[in-house]
């Protein structure tokens, strides 16, 4: 296990100790709490009982066993693996009404290898945090966060898929659960993580549409952070997107609509002149975790990356051109799709003269990290703890 990267030698001895061997109990490396948990009974009845359809799809099928942990009197409670079943909430509750709500999503491998593993799970965790922080949130200790993570996977790990491109995904989702309808952020919350074995998503060459009119996020707003409510407010554009007979929108800045943001659920990525370019990151749009992998992974490949503000124009210029050959988008599901057209509101179109040329290499050398098959210089890879395993 290698996700203690970067810290100092004190705290990497600290994280060398190994877990305690009480079931439901282990020792949080950083800072040594004592962090419990509770298994239901019905769990192994759940899982014994689930079988898994050969057609996985991406999110449809549910893995039996989920974790939930409450937050109330300004503290976290042990957390508790139980069968996946229906949430009460008050009808009144925060996050109905005032779309208090953060979630991540992560997956875990287990390709050739006796456990599985996950690929960068402490990003998931900080983004989750930051995202939390914005819509007035508790944070949720790392300790937590990789228990439930853990827990999880490791109970499901049967149901984990082991071809190339398959994986567990891991839904991680904080709620805001306090019945009251003053504006006012909630006292008490859930923080729970739910998953489904997956096929490998392919998005195919995507037809993109630019988005001249919607914005999903606004200066000082909440762009920056994983939120339910900014994927509502992508929906309108999206449907009329597909009714068009393309797959997604291409977002611009909410200022100008001038400046490259993001697709709508990817970050976007353009070859120019032989060099990676990439839109800036701003407070407006989110920090991919795959983006941010690409940006580290590309120059270990050859490839200078380009983090700059890019204009819709200029880069509808460099297509024509011929400067610009190549684009696509990437994302956790899809690792990296790429993109045939550029289409823009006026009816004209831009064709890319290559198609998942540089975009296939860099998704081929990044999921060989993530499965394990190849070198991971990064020490990016996870994997999971054994004393998360059932005894």
């Amino acid at each position: 296990m290698n996700f203690v990267a970067g810290m100092g030698t004190a705290a990497q001895l600290a994280y060398n100790l190994r877990p305690c061997a009480l079931v439901g109990r282990y020792v949080e490396e950083r800072i040594g709490i004592m962090s419990s948990y509770h298994v239901d009974p019905g769990v192994k009845e759940a899982l014994a009982g689930f079988t898994a359809p050969q057609q996985l799809g991406f999110g449809v099928v549910k893995a039996p066993v989920m974790f939930v942990a409450e937050y109330v009197d300004g503290g976290w409670e042990p957390g508790k693996l139980q069968t996946y079943q229906p949430i009460s909430l008050d009808p009144a509750a925060k996050t109905l009404h005032y779309a208090q709500q953060v979630f991540e999503g992560l997956k875990a491998y287990k390709i050739g290898q006796p456990h599985a593993n996950f690929f960068r799970p402490l990003k998931n965790m900080e983004r989750l945090n930051f995202s939390a922080a914005r819509l007035c949130m508790p944070e949720v200790p790392r300790d937590l966060f990789m228990q439930a993570i853990s827990l999880v996977t490791a109970w499901n790990e049967s149901l984990i898929p082991t071809k190339s491109g398959q994986s567990l995904y891991l839904r991680p989702f904080m709620l805001g659960t306090t019945g009251a309808l003053g504006m006012a952020p909630a006292s008490s919350y859930l923080f729970m993580v739910i998953a489904s074995p997956v096929e490998a998503y392919h998005a195919g060459e995507m037809r993109v549409l630019i988005e001249r009119e919607a914005c999903r996020s606004s200066l000082g707003g909440t762009g920056a952070a994983k939120c339910g409510g900014n994927y509502a407010a992508a929906l309108l554009s999206a449907r009329n997107t597909q009714a068009k007979g393309f797959h997604q929108s291409l977002r611009l800045d909410p200022a100008k609509m001038e400046n490259i943001e993001e697709l709508s659920g990817m970050n976007f990525f353009a070859v120019i002149d032989g060099e990676l370019h990439t839109p800036e990151l701003t407070s407006t749009f989110l920090n991919g975790i795959t983006r941010d992998s690409l940006v580290h992974l590309a120059p270990t490949l050859g490839y200078k990356v380009v983090e700059r503000p890019m204009t819709i124009a200029g880069l509808l210029e460099d297509i024509r051109s011929g400067r610009c050959t190549e684009a696509f988008a990437c994302g956790t599901a899809a690792i990296v799709s790429p993109i045939s057209v550029i289409a823009d509101a006026d009816g004209s179109s831009y064709e890319l003269a290559q198609i998942d040329n540089i975009a296939a290499r860099l998704r081929c050398e990044l999921l060989d990290i993530q499965e394990r098959t190849a070198e991971d210089p990064f020490g990016w890879v996870v994997e999971v703890d054994p004393s998360f395993y059932p005894g």
